[in-house]
């Protein structure tokens, strides 16, 4: 598809549709659309549980800060970014959705805007005409609605102190940190805080931060669209886990809690992450409070908890072959990747040697107290592994340390071709890479022997060719199917 044909298939320009989902208050476009109330100056969420506006006083925006340049400010009832992600990131592989990518990753905060144009390819000009015309907003004021809304998280769900919560957020000092909220919420920080504790707002046995030797500790809530196959997803992790660098917990019922390392732009953290009926319990420990979006937009990444189920349900139930798998698994997800030079180089090797590997020149990691427990090491870098790793993936290893750079803001065919050339690395392995660390919804992995020993069992396909005309029809959640056949 073209950039067009994908801009033009955005949820938020249909206004019919979403003045539909808000006067039926539904939960499920909360996160596709931002909508915005002439009347009030206030922008909310589609499942506002306010009285429902006239349809000629609403507008419709595909993000907050599309709305807060428009004039309009953060609703205090609904919590407008308090949910999952646009899956339109997740399926558009546009200028638009993949910087968006990268600024969830905290890219601005680090680099600045010439920094997320120079990851991008184009000019700052040209982003921010691009990202203007598209999402409503240029760079910068994206960002800074991020910012806004990663600190009134912190503010109305953690018990961080408010400077904590400046930095936490991305922003540069205390006097930006309380300008911004004055503005986007027309509240003071402190304020927000009050009103959350008299409303009980506060969540996930956070009475307060801990601040240990090691690091922060704290907790956060992260939603996502229901149905959630929480099974799935945290098995598939689990049944490649490396130790040291990843650990599980199991009891009768399957995997009850799965847990890493993280490398980050300030210093090593560690992620500790629980399914729960209505969201997932993330608990964290950071060396760096600033390394806190980009931890948190990495592990929705790696569990998809932004996906869209019931669009996939959709198309794949309508399968005949499929029909009964997407029935008796509900809310398939396709886990992520939170690190793109680890993942490609994971690829590579079998478990026994990434294992060797991570233990040989990983980084050892402060020792975790006892809820963190069995996470010592976090993968090396491609540079490490370049230096004193296996000849056979060195030159991988040495490419990635000099340029190859896989990260979520690339353009999947470019990335591809750039894979390709790599030594050992066929077109399998590359379009694996793709459908995890972008994310991208429509990768059927035909050359997987397992996956076809799937479509072979459901009388699907017993051969790549004929896999590849089936898939056809499950477009464009073809990685979704893949998944199913993975079960199968």
């Amino acid at each position: 598809m073209t950039e067009q044909t994908l801009a033009e298939r955005a949820v938020w320009r249909d206004t019919e549709r979403c003045y539909r989902a808000v006067a039926a208050r539904d939960s499920r476009f909360d996160g596709q659309f931002i909508m915005a109330v002439a009347t009030t100056g206030i922008y909310c969420r589609p499942s506002c549980p306010a009285s429902t506006p006239k349809q000629q006083n609403v507008r419709f925006y595909p993000t907050s800060a599309a709305a807060q340049a428009n004039g309009f400010r953060a609703c205090r009832r609904c919590l407008p970014d308090a949910v999952p992600g646009s899956p339109d990131w997740d399926i558009r592989a546009d200028l638009a959705a993949r910087a968006m990518r990268l600024i969830s990753d905290g890219t601005v905060e680090r680099d600045g805007v010439p920094g997320l144009a120079r990851r991008l390819g184009y000019s700052e000009r040209q982003l921010g005409r691009v990202l203007t015309a598209e999402l409503g907003a240029g760079p910068l004021a994206l960002a800074r609605a991020h910012r806004a809304h990663s600190a009134r998280l912190l503010i109305e769900m953690s018990g961080l102190p408010l400077t904590d919560v400046a930095f936490a957020a991305g922003f540069s000092s205390v006097r930006q940190f309380n300008e911004t909220i004055r503005e986007v919420f027309a509240t003071t920080p402190s304020q927000l805080r009050a009103a959350s504790l008299r409303r009980g707002r506060r969540s996930v046995d956070q009475k307060s931060a801990l601040e240990t030797p090691t690091g922060t500790r704290l907790s956060l809530r992260l939603p996502f669209r229901k149905p959630f196959d929480a099974d799935g997803v945290l098995n598939f992790l689990a049944d490649r886990a490396i130790p040291g660098v990843e650990h599980v917990t199991r009891d009768d019922s399957g995997v009850t809690g799965y847990g890493r390392t993280l490398r980050l732009a300030h210093g090593a953290g560690v992620v500790w992450l629980t399914a729960k009926d209505d969201h997932v319990r993330c608990d964290l420990r950071l060396t760096d409070l600033r390394d806190l979006s980009s931890a948190v937009a990495r592990v929705r990444r790696l569990l998809d908890l932004d996906a869209d189920p019931e669009a996939v349900t959709r198309v794949l139930g309508a399968d005949p072959a499929l029909a009964p798998l997407v029935e008796a698994i509900p809310g398939i997800r396709v886990p992520g990747a939170v690190d793109g030079d680890e993942l490609v180089l994971r690829a590579l090797l079998s478990p026994a040697e990434t294992a060797e590997l991570a233990d040989a020149l990983g980084e050892r990691v402060p020792s975790c107290d006892e809820s963190l427990e069995g996470l010592t090491t976090v993968f090396p870098t491609a540079a490490r592994v370049a230096g004193h790793g296996p000849e056979r993936i060195a030159a991988v290893a040495a490419a990635l340390a000099d340029g190859v750079s896989v990260h979520v803001g690339r353009d999947p065919d470019e990335l591809r071709a750039e894979l390709l050339e790599l030594p050992g690395i066929e077109p399998r392995t590359a379009d694996y890479v793709l459908m995890r660390v972008l994310g991208a919804p429509d990768v059927l992995l035909t050359g997987d022997p397992a996956l076809r020993r799937g479509a072979a069992a459901l009388g699907i396909a017993d051969d790549e060719t004929t896999l590849a005309e089936r898939g056809r029809a499950w477009q464009p959640w073809s990685s979704y199917a893949g998944m199913y056949l993975w079960r199968a």
